[in-house]
């Protein structure tokens, strides 16, 4: 199918539900509707890192103008979600449980040998949950210090009893029902969570378990390329990967896509070419322009970063792990969508004490629009996300270029 990057880029853009006008006609919400949510996103990214609000929390808010953390938390204490190794850490639906038994398998075989060296304290982390219900880790004491995932072999840093939570959850001994803050509260799994979906239970082969995983991974992409090492979340060769995207267009569950501009070969589902069309349709009677919304480094929408650059012309580094000397532009840089255009990222900061939410850097492309396009609806944007998330007031400190720190002063 031959298209247009716009078309392609607003269509991606329609999926991850990031297309719609909005707060300006904001609509109620609850715990059902972002669960909706979630189901069309096919799943969220979790992480702990909260310059202003754990990237789960920012996803869900730049979708929903009335979302609050407590949405999530009651989802999870209820078991409509669960949360499990998708594109890394993520919230799932809790229907989708038993998709993931590839990777549950996987894990389960790779760190046998770490549960059986820790076997003292899994067995009584099991017996206390076993006995008590859900606890949070600091319920166990510690009794020695070992090398945990990150600790060097010869520097043993890690609480015993952490160690053999985060191992029983990475091999769904035991999973997380609820959270209070970044606290999370464990039991043991229950043995009849796969029968949430029998048709692939774990009884079926492999074969079947990776392609129903592969359907869910494409379902959350929509717009897929055989480069993507996380291709169906699984372990895949580059010469696997592209058999089983060419295996999926010969028997006409996926359509290749020739992309004015773009060399790098993407692929919808089948049941999206309609969508696709009508985006393309519209093309021309489009205006780009529409709220400001501001994503955070582990958007859906960011996973993929080359894709980005093809179809937004927009490069994007988190970078959190670069040392600040030689960071560009931030700790937490979020990207600023405008419509269905990137142009520029904001990196923030929020005081809960003082309810401040402080902009360390305002910086637009080189490329975007002119500012009397997009300012009004940045304003609005603006102040919207403060409010969403408890600011009282908001300081700009730097912008670039610097001529635009003049026409935010009134925020």
């Amino acid at each position: 199918m031959r298209t247009t990057k716009t078309a392609v880029r607003r269509f991606l853009l329609h999926t991850q539900l990031l297309l719609e006008r909005w707060p300006a006609a904001a609509r109620p919400s609850g715990p059902d509707q972002v669960m909706n949510l979630i189901r069309t996103l096919g799943c969220v990214q979790i992480d702990p890192v909260a310059a202003v609000a754990g990237n789960q929390h920012l996803v869900l808010g730049a979708r929903d103008p009335g979302y609050t953390p407590g949405y999530l938390h009651t989802l999870l204490s209820d078991h409509k979600v669960f949360e499990y190794f998708a594109n890394a850490a993520c919230v799932i639906p809790i229907e989708d449980y038993a998709l993931f038994e590839p990777i549950r398998a996987r894990l389960r075989e790779r760190l046998a040998p770490s549960l059986q060296g820790l076997e003292g304290t899994v067995q009584h982390v099991l017996q206390r949950l076993a006995e008590e219900g859900p606890l949070p880790s600091k319920a166990f004491r510690a009794i020695d210090r070992v090398s945990g995932y990150w600790d060097r072999p010869d520097a043993p840093k890690t609480k015993d009893t952490s160690l053999a939570l985060n191992l029983l959850l990475d091999t769904a001994a035991i999973r997380v029902v609820a959270r209070q803050g970044n606290e999370r509260y464990f039991q043991i799994t229950e043995s009849d969570l796969h029968q949430q979906a029998p048709h692939i239970s774990e009884e079926r082969d492999a074969y079947t378990q990776h392609q129903a995983l592969l359907d869910k991974y494409i379902y959350a992409y929509r717009v897929v390329d055989t480069r993507d090492p996380r291709l169906g979340w699984l372990k895949w060769s580059a010469a696997e990967r592209r058999a089983q995207i060419s295996a999926r267009v010969t028997d006409g569950r996926l359509i290749p896509l020739e992309i004015e501009g773009v060399g790098t070969p993407y692929y919808i589902r089948a049941e999206d070419e309609e969508m696709l069309l009508k985006m393309e349709q519209e093309e021309a009677h489009y205006e780009p322009s529409g709220p400001v919304r501001f994503l955070p480094p582990l958007d859906n929408l960011l996973w993929r970063r080359e894709r980005i650059v093809d179809l937004f012309d927009f490069h994007y580094k988190w970078e959190i792990y670069t040392p600040e000397s030689k960071r560009t532009y931030g700790y937490y840089a979020m990207p600023i969508l405008h419509g269905d255009r990137l142009i520029g990222r904001m990196d923030p900061r929020l005081d809960r004490k003082t309810g401040v939410l402080t902009v360390r850097l305002l910086a637009m492309e080189e490329g975007a629009p002119p500012v009397e396009e997009w300012i009004s609806d940045f304003r609005e944007g603006l102040a919207f996300f403060a409010s969403m998330h408890g600011a009282q007031s908001i300081t700009v400190e730097t912008t670039a270029p610097k001529t635009l720190k003049k026409q935010l002063k009134s925020l």
